[in-house]
């Protein structure tokens, strides 16, 4: 009995023997106390640590706009193959139509992302978190509340019409489906009236709790801080880069200012008129470029413009160009000029991110349109004013004397300007570039002239063809 005892025994020690050298020759698990069971299948999560990897660091924090939605764009297109995204999320909430955007951003993403809720995404901010890889919040932070308001000319929010909720439902159910998430607690989220036993009642926005998203599938894990949510995902030895908001996209916030850009438009247009006006590309030409790449490249640094804007813009330039060069007088050429360069104008400044009747419910319409023609009134302004100061006080001038023609009453100047019929037939000199427009000396009077549609250099002899009233029609002679 003894023989066969000290067997078993010895049979139980071998056994463990080999279970102890198989323990110390297998290789070492992917998880340790800071990654918890189950971290290893979250998106974003590397085997090596991170080594080698980058972490491309997004904040979200304060109002989500307009403004935010662009610098994420501008962010995700420095994003390179292998990298992570992590958004780093505090928010109340923002516009719709700036959460969509970033949203279809994220969805189109080809490298794993992650958001970082620190204490809350409300609203707007469940939306963007939702269309995230992998959400991870720290403790007592929360995730909904995300029903449309508008705010009203009091400043008071109030319920929105049924079609923006039901926009609104539709989109977070469909960005929460689209990563693997119950599409019904989105909805819950957007819409009072859904109810959900055992989870929210009805009459309730469902907002979450991180152990209650935890539980639901909403949300993948829980994290003390951000150092926490890296060390989860095994990313402590990746490279880290922040993109916060650079020098150029403050420059761009400010010279897209109501006021900025309507004094660009103002300067600019005032330059154009006098280019059009003066022979040659000089000062004016100048100005004028360097007025109009401001505001547009502003408005596209900006995500409201594109090059439709800036080609409708060019057309309406070179359509008021041909009608002050080649075709005398103003007609369709000129009026056609300014209606494209007004709806490029306008068009720079509207840019929809949802649907339109979403847009007008909301408001964001509205207010574009209500922005775009104030700018418009401003530039209109201020070239009216500028005009009349011009005609006022820089006519009489040394250089205004030499640029703007003289009044018919200027006798001692030589120049007159009510033409009498007998000039037709009569011949002179062109004594400036007439582009068509320009100055003339008939019978030793220094005249005002338009040329027949040719551009005449100066010192060509020319021949008056017929006279309408004050103007004067001629043409190059040989």
């Amino acid at each position: 009995m003894k023989r066969r005892a000290y067997g078993w025994l010895a049979l139980v020690a071998v056994s463990i023997a080999l279970r102890l050298a198989g323990a110390a020759d297998a290789p070492a698990a992917s998880t340790s106390p800071s990654q918890p069971p189950g971290a290893s299948s979250l998106k974003g999560f590397d085997a090596n640590g991170g080594q080698g990897k980058r972490i491309v660091e997004i904040p979200i924090e304060g109002t989500i706009d307009p403004g935010l939605a662009a610098f994420v764009d501008r962010s995700f297109a420095e994003v390179k193959e292998g990298d992570v995204v992590v958004l780093q999320m505090k928010t109340f909430g923002g516009r719709i139509d700036a959460a969509v955007q970033i949203r279809d951003r994220l969805l189109k993403s080809k490298v794993p992302t992650v958001v970082f809720i620190d204490q809350r995404a409300i609203s707007a901010g469940a939306l963007i978190s939702l269309a995230c890889d992998t959400i991870l919040m720290t403790p007592n932070a929360s995730i909904g509340a995300a029903t449309p308001v508008q705010i009203d000319e009091e400043g008071k929010m109030s319920a929105t019409e049924e079609k923006v909720v039901s926009y609104m439902r539709a989109e977070m159910r469909s960005t929460a489906e689209a990563k693997g998430r119950r599409g019904d607690l989105a909805e819950a989220m957007v819409d009072a009236d859904i109810e959900i036993a055992g989870v929210d009642a009805k009459g309730k926005l469902l907002t979450l709790t991180t152990d209650k998203a935890i539980e639901l599938g909403i949300a993948n894990a829980r994290v003390d801080d951000y150092a926490g949510a890296l060390a989860l995902l095994n990313l402590t030895k990746a490279e880290k880069v922040r993109h916060d908001t650079a020098w150029a996209e403050k420059f761009a916030r400010f010279i897209t200012d109501p006021t900025v850009s309507s004094l660009l438009m103002t300067i600019g247009t005032i330059a154009l008129a006098a280019e059009l006006y003066t022979p040659g590309l000089g000062i004016g030409g100048f100005i004028a470029v360097v007025c109009f790449a401001l505001f547009f490249g502003g408005q596209y640094a900006a995500s409201l413009a594109g090059w439709e804007e800036l080609v409708v813009f060019v057309i309406g330039v070179v359509l008021l160009g041909v009608e002050l060069v080649v075709l005398p007088g103003f007609g369709v050429a000129g009026i056609a000029g300014i209606i494209a360069v007004i709806i490029a104008i306008v068009m720079s400044m509207i840019e929809l991110k949802v649907p339109w009747d979403v847009s007008i419910a909301l408001g964001y319409l509205q207010e574009m349109v209500r922005a775009a023609l104030l700018r418009l009134f401003i530039a209109l302004v201020g070239l009216g004013v500028t005009v009349a100061l011009f005609a006022k006080f820089f006519s009489k001038t040394r250089l205004g004397r030499q640029l703007v023609l003289q009044s018919a009453t200027d006798a001692s100047a030589g120049y007159v300007t009510a033409q009498p019929t007998d000039l037709v037939g009569k011949r002179g000199q062109a004594t400036t570039q007439l582009r068509p427009a320009g100055i003339a000396d008939i019978d030793g009077k220094r005249i005002d002239v338009v040329s027949v549609g040719e551009l005449i250099e100066r010192g060509t002899p020319i021949e008056v063809v017929r006279v309408d009233g004050n103007r004067v029609v001629v043409r190059a002679v040989t």
